[in-house]
C-alpha cells in the first residue's frame, strides 16, 4: 500500500502515544499476483500488448492511466485505484489495490475493487489470447537461462541480486504467485501484530495452498511455492541472506528487536539508494564496500561503495532513508511495512533503536503509516472446478479470503496472541512445513486452522464474516485448491495436451460469471 500519514510530533512518550492514536488510519489493501497462460494451450505466457489493452479498458471507463517504462518496455500502469504491473517476470502479473479506509464495509469495498481489477485484467488479456490460471505456480513452465532471459523484468535490482549476491533468481521465474493481504496496524502494536501473523501462518498456507505442481510433475507438496526461498538463497554469496528466510527462534519484543534481527551481524546490507525514492526495485543504488551489515553502515559517518548500475565509485552518507529503504530485506511469511512522513535525524533514529519501545515512539512522532504484509497465502481465484464443488456463493470469496482472515486475526489481536501462546511459538514454526506438505490432511494443521478461523470470525463484524466462506469450506471439506488441482492433473497427466485440458476447469473465471 502506498500511503501518506499526518505528522504527529511531540517530545514525551505519553504525547507520542496519543498522537499515534489520533494519526492512525485503519486501511486495507490487496496485492494480487496472477499466473498468465495462453488461453488456447495453457503454456506460460509472457504478456506483450497487455498494458496497452489494460489502459484502453480503464480509460474507456474514465480512469486516468500513467504508464511506467523500463528499458523501452511498459512494465506497469498507475491508476487512481491500483498499480497494475509485473512481479519478477512478464508471465506473472501483479496488481496492488489502492488502500481502502477500514470501517463497517471495508472488506466489501476491497472485495469490489479487487474483483473489478481482476475483471479488467481478464478483459485485457483477451487481446493476446491469454488468461489467468487459478494456481499459485504454473504447473509446467521452464526455468532455464533462455526462458529467464526472455521473461525476466529488466529491473536494476535483479542485476545486483544475481550477479553480486549470487541468488538463483530464476528459481521463481515459473510464476510463483501469492495473494497478499495488506492490513494496517497501529505502530504501538506493530510487533505484536507481526508476531501473530507469522505465528499463525501455517493456517494461511494450508487454507490457501495452490501449488502442488512444478515443471510438469507433482511435487509431493500442497504449497510448493514456498520452497522458493531456500532454493534461491542456498547458493548465495552471503549466508545471512538465507538466515532472513528462516522462522525466528522467538517472537519479536518490539520493533527495535525486529530490526536488530533483520540487520544482525552476519547479514550483509543490500545496495542502498543515493536519493530518497520509494521505487526500491528501480532506484539507483550503491553497493557498500567490504560487505557490511546495515547496522555497521548506519553507525558510520560515511561508507564507500560502487553504484550498482554503472560500477562507478560513490560515497554513502548514512541517512534514515537507508533504514526505511531496507525494510524489505527479510522474506518471512509476513513483514511490517511502513512509510514515515518525516524522516528523523540519524542520531535520533539510532538512539531510539537502542531503547525498548523507542522506535514505536519515534515513528509515531514522525507520522508513520504502517501495515502488515501477509505473504503466506497462495494465489487463488474462482474457477469452474470450485463452483462445481462448493457453489458460486463460496467461490466468490476466494480472492478476498486471505484479507478477511488477516483482518479478523488483527481485529481480535489479544485472542490471536493468546492462541500463539497456547500452541507455542516453536510448535507453530514446525507446523509451517506440515502445512506446506500435507495441507488439510495433517490433523494438527487442520486443528490450527479451526482455531485460527474461530479467532478471525470473532474479529470481524457479523456482516463481514461471509468473506471467510471459502476458508470455512476448505476447513469443512478438508480440500484446498491444491487438492482440486491435483485431482484434475491426475486425470489428464497422460495426455500431451494436459495443460490445455486443465483450462476449462482451472482458468480464473471472469467475476461477471459468479458475482
Amino acid at each position: 500500500m502506498r500511503q501518506v500519514a499526518d505528522v504527529a510530533a511531540n517530545s514525551t512518550l505519553a504525547v507520542h502515544d496519543a498522537c499515534a492514536a489520533l494519526a492512525y488510519r485503519a486501511r486495507l489493501g490487496l496485492e494480487m499476483e496472477m499466473v498468465v497462460a495462453h488461453a488456447g494451450t495453457g503454456v506460460s505466457h509472457p504478456v506483450e500488448s497487455y498494458f496497452d489493452a489494460l489502459s484502453r479498458v480503464k480509460q474507456d471507463r474514465g480512469d486516468a492511466c500513467r504508464a511506467e517504462w523500463l528499458s523501452g518496455r511498459c512494465v506497469g500502469i498507475e491508476t487512481p485505484t491500483a498499480h497494475c504491473g509485473l512481479d519478477n517476470g512478464f508471465n506473472l502479473l501483479e496488481t496492488a489495490t489502492a488502500p481502502v479506509d477500514a470501517g463497517p464495509l471495508s472488506l466489501e469495498r476491497l472485495d469490489a475493487q479487487a474483483h473489478q481489477e481482476l475483471a479488467d485484467t481478464l478483459d485485457a488479456l483477451q487481446h493476446e489470447q491469454a488468461c489467468v490460471l487459478n494456481v499459485a505456480q504454473h504447473p509446467d513452465c521452464p526455468r532455464d537461462p533462455d526462458w529467464y532471459a526472455r521473461v525476466c523484468v529488466p529491473r536494476p535490482i535483479y542485476q545486483e541480486l544475481v550477479s553480486y549476491r549470487g541468488w538463483h533468481h530464476w528459481v521463481g521465474i515459473d510464476a510463483k504467485a501469492q495473494n497478499g493481504p495488506n492490513t494496517s496496524a497501529p505502530v504501538l502494536h506493530a510487533a505484536q501484530s507481526l508476531n501473530v501473523v507469522l505465528g499463525l501462518a501455517a493456517a494461511s498456507i494450508a487454507l490457501f495452498g495452490n501449488s502442488p505442481l512444478e515443471s510438469g510433475s507433482a511435487t509431493g507438496l500442497k504449497e510448493n511455492r514456498l520452497t522458493i526461498w531456500p532454493r534461491v538463497f542456498k547458493p548465495a554469496r552471503f549466508a545471512g541472506d538465507a538466515l532472513l528466510t528462516e522462522y525466528p527462534s522467538r517472537p519479536f519484543r518490539d520493533l527495535g528487536d525486529y530490526f536488530r534481527w533483520m540487520f544482525q551481524p552476519g547479514t550483509v546490507t543490500r545496495s542502498l539508494p543515493l536519493d530518497h525514492r520509494y521505487d526500491y526495485k528501480s532506484a539507483p543504488t550503491v553497493i557498500p564496500d567490504r560487505d557490511p551489515s546495515l547496522t555497521e553502515v548506519l553507525h558510520a559517518a560515511r561508507w564507500p561503495g560502487r553504484r550498482s548500475d554503472n560500477g562507478q565509485e560513490a560515497v554513502l552518507i548514512p541517512h534514515a532513508m537507508h533504514f526505511e529503504h531496507s525494510q524489505i530485506a527479510q522474506f518471512l511469511d509476513a513483514r511490517w511495512r511502513y512509510r514515515l512522513h518525516t524522516l528523523p535525524a540519524m542520531p535520533e533514529l539510532l538512539a531510539a533503536w537502542r531503547e525498548e519501545g523507542g522506535l514505536e515512539s519515534l515513528f509515531a512522532a514522525c507520522g508513520v503509516d504502517g501495515y502488515i504484509e501477509g505473504r503466506a497465502a497462495g494465489a487463488g481465484f474462482a474457477d469452474a472446478c470450485l463452483i462445481r464443488e462448493a457453489g458460486a456463493a463460496v467461490a466468490r470469496h476466494v480472492l478476498i479470503g486471505p484479507s478477511a482472515l488477516q483482518l479478523g486475526i488483527l481485529g481480535n489481536l489479544e485472542e490471536a496472541t493468546q492462541l500463539v501462546q497456547d500452541w507455542g511459538w516453536q510448535t507453530l514454526g514446525m507446523l509451517r512445513q506440515a502445512a506446506m506438505q500435507h495441507g488439510m490432511a495433517d490433523a494438527r494443521v487442520r486443528a490450527l486452522c479451526s482455531d485460527v478461523l474461530a479467532v478471525a470470525h470473532a474479529g470481524l463484524p457479523a456482516h463481514s464474516r461471509q468473506h471467510l466462506a471459502y476458508a470455512d469450506h476448505v476447513l469443512e471439506s478438508g480440500r484446498s485448491a491444491a487438492d482440486r488441482l491435483l485431482d484434475t492433473w491426475n486425470s489428464v497427466s497422460q495426455y500431451e495436451d494436459r495443460l490445455q485440458r486443465l483450462l476449462p476447469h482451472h482458468a480464473a473465471l471472469h467475476p461477471s460469471l459468479f458475482i
